[in-house]
This record gives C-alpha cells, structure tokens and sequence, in this order.
C-alpha cells in the first residue's frame, strides 16, 4: 500500500515548496493584480458572450416554388389627391391587378399634412337626384334604376349606376373617359367638382398587396389603368390636368414580415419632383430571408437593396406615364440567420484559457522583471567592491 501511495506521489505534476523559501516582492504584488483584474474582465466578456444568442448566416440556394410575396406599404402624396391615385401590379406571369382597392386604406391631407379624412377607396356615393335610365328617361318612382354604361356594356343587361361603374366598364373596354361632364353618373355626384374640391390636397395610402413570388411591379399614378394595343396607359384626360406632381414620401416599403436585424433601405426617403412631371422608378432586388430564433420560431422574409431613377415625361405620351414606379426582382440566393447559444463546455474551455493563459503569461512577466532586478542589484554591488 505504502509502494502504491509513494508511486502516486511521484506522479505529482504541482511539487510543493516550503513558505519559508517564497520570495514576495513588490513587483509581483502588482503584476498579480493588474492580472487578476484582466481575467476578471476577460471572464465577464465570454460570460456575457455565453448568456446571449449569437446569429450564424447561411447562403443556399433558394428552391421555393409557388409561394406568394407580401408587400406592405406606406407612401405618402403631399400634392396628388386621393380621388385621382390609382394603385396597380402585375407581374411576368402575365397576372395584372388593377385599380387595386382591396387592402388598401387612403387618407386625404391638407396642404399642411394633416388628415382631412380616412376612406377605402372610391369617390364615394352618388347624389339621389332622379337619375337617367339607360333607355334615356328619367328615374320614376317606381322603377328599378339601371343607368347606361354608354356603349360599355358587355351585355345588355349591364347598368352602370355610379360614376365608378361608368369608369370601370370604360377601362375594360380600353377606352378613356374623356369628359365625364357628359355623362350622368359622374355629372350627378360632381366628379369633376370633387377633384377640384381636392385641388392642392395630398394623399396617405397604405396596405399590403399580396403578389406571385416572381418578378413584377406596382406602381402609384394618377388615373384608371387599361390596356391599348398590349400597352399599359392611364386615363389622364378626364381629369383635365396636363401635369401631376408625384412628389412622395415613403414612409414604410417592406417585402414580408419584420425580424430582429432587418434594414428597409426605402423606410422615410423623401423625393420632390422639381419638372412639371414625370415617371420616378425604384429598382429592387428582393433577396429571400429566413430567420430562426433561439426558441425555434421562424420568420419567412426579405430583404432588399434598390436604385432609383427618375423620366420625365410628356403629356400624352404612353411609354412615360407620371407615377412612382417600384420594379422589382428576385435573387435566386437565400439568406439564413439562425440564433444560437454557444454550449456549456465551450463556455468552460474559454474560462480555463482565460485563466491558464493570463496566469502563464503574467508569471513569464514576473520572472523577467524579477530576474532582471536581482541582475542589476549584483552588477551594482560588483561595482561597489571594485
């Protein structure tokens, strides 16, 4: 038993040395302190480290198919009137969505940006007034109201009984609706009246579209959209204006829900337009985003960069309509973050180092400056006997 215990002792790796032998000096007294104070900070560092989730980022290709996007938006018109904006998107696919009305809240501002009223979309309701039939007499009491379309129709047995309708059985037929004084409707509920009633007004729309996951645009600009000859126009002429000021504010543009981290280039950029009008056009990229939190929840995303670029136009001409433009693409690389804590044993390997490290190298300091005394004492002492 005593042979095994004295083979143990031998193996001991830390020999003890009699007190009566340390040398205690100055020196090492600071050294020891200024040591303990950077493990102490150092420890403190990686615990803080081990206490909060670090995000590890990931690129992979994205191979999602048949998913829509969600595009929420705040914009804001100082100059353009709620009655005259239109909002509309369409993609590669072929896919058109016009005069977009569904999800989407417009508020009317005055000159100084405060709100005059908030509204779904429209013009609002008809003024009750014997209205014209579509045979050509007036509105009696007992009969049912089916107003003209005005060579609209698509069958006969479509009425038109509002302004909207008129202007919306127009915009099928691609055509545009040049006076409206001419017709009842918009003659009845004061359409023209109403957008001069708007005259120096601004507009505040927000909402969200929800879009195929390929490469489109929407866009905001003045008018009833239609197509002529394959080519996407606007109704400008019944508003009788030869410029619009598509002066804006985007207040929020994001593509999908929100997560910790993320950055929406466009959030509170402002553009004056200084030309009579225009076409102001954002181009983006669309990258993919998938975030992970450190309980497992995950939040399908994205995130974007954009350009911008600005087309004055002329009155009249198709290609360059006034509006603001927002083109975008998509990458075909996802974006991953996943937030994790580091592990228990990591967080302990980094302690020991902190500690064997810093001890280590502030004994290396303590014996350099220690031997280095105890030399310059004994030359100085061989100095004073010779």
């Amino acid at each position: 038993m005593d042979n095994i215990m004295s083979k143990l002792r031998n193996l001991d790796a830390y020999p003890k040395i009699n007190e009566d032998f340390y040398s205690r000096t100055l020196s090492g007294g600071v050294i020891t302190i200024a040591s303990s104070i950077v493990m102490l900070l150092l420890f403190l560092s990686e615990l803080r480290l081990y206490l909060h989730a670090v995000t590890e980022t990931k690129l992979v290709v994205d191979t999602s198919r048949g998913e829509t996007l969600r595009i929420n938006f705040d914009v804001t018109f100082p100059a353009l009137p709620c009655s005259i904006l239109s909002l509309d998107a369409m993609d590669i696919s072929g896919e058109q969505h016009l005069d977009v009305k569904h999800d989407i809240i417009k508020k009317r501002l005055d000159s100084h940006g405060n709100v005059i009223e908030t509204r779904q979309d429209g013009i609002g309701a008809p003024k009750i007034e014997k209205p014209l039939q579509r045979h050509g007499g007036r509105l009696e009491h007992n009969e049912t109201y089916c107003g003209s379309c005005y060579g609209a129709e698509a069958t006969d047995e479509d009425c038109c009984n509002n302004c909207e309708e008129v202007r919306e059985a127009y915009r099928k037929k691609g055509w545009a609706l040049s006076n409206p004084d001419l017709i009842d409707q918009c003659k009845r509920e004061g359409f023209l009246q109403r957008i001069k009633d708007e005259e120096g007004e601004g507009c505040n729309v927000y909402g969200f579209l929800e879009v195929n996951k390929v490469a489109g645009n929407f866009h905001f600009a003045p008018g009833k959209s239609f197509q002529q000859s394959n080519v996407h126009v606007h109704d400008l002429l019944s508003f009788q204006k030869d410029s619009f000021n598509i002066s804006h504010k985007i207040n929020r543009l994001a593509f999908g829900d929100y997560f910790p981290g993320v950055v929406n280039p466009l959030d509170g950029v402002k553009w004056t337009q200084q030309t009579p009008s225009g076409m102001y056009q954002y181009f983006i990229k669309v990258v993919p985003t998938v975030y992970t939190d450190v309980s497992g929840h995950t939040i399908q995303s994205n995130q974007f960069s954009v350009t911008e670029h600005f087309r004055t136009s002329e009155y009249g001409n198709l290609q360059f309509l006034p509006g603001v433009f927002f083109f975008y693409d998509l990458s075909p690389i996802k974006v991953t973050f996943m937030e994790e804590h580091s592990s228990f044993l990591h967080f302990l390997t980094n302690v020991c180092a902190i500690v064997g490290g810093v001890f280590t190298v502030s004994g290396i300091l303590d014996s350099f400056i220690y031997h280095g005394q105890k030399a310059i004492r004994k030359k100085m002492e061989i100095g004073k006997f010779s």
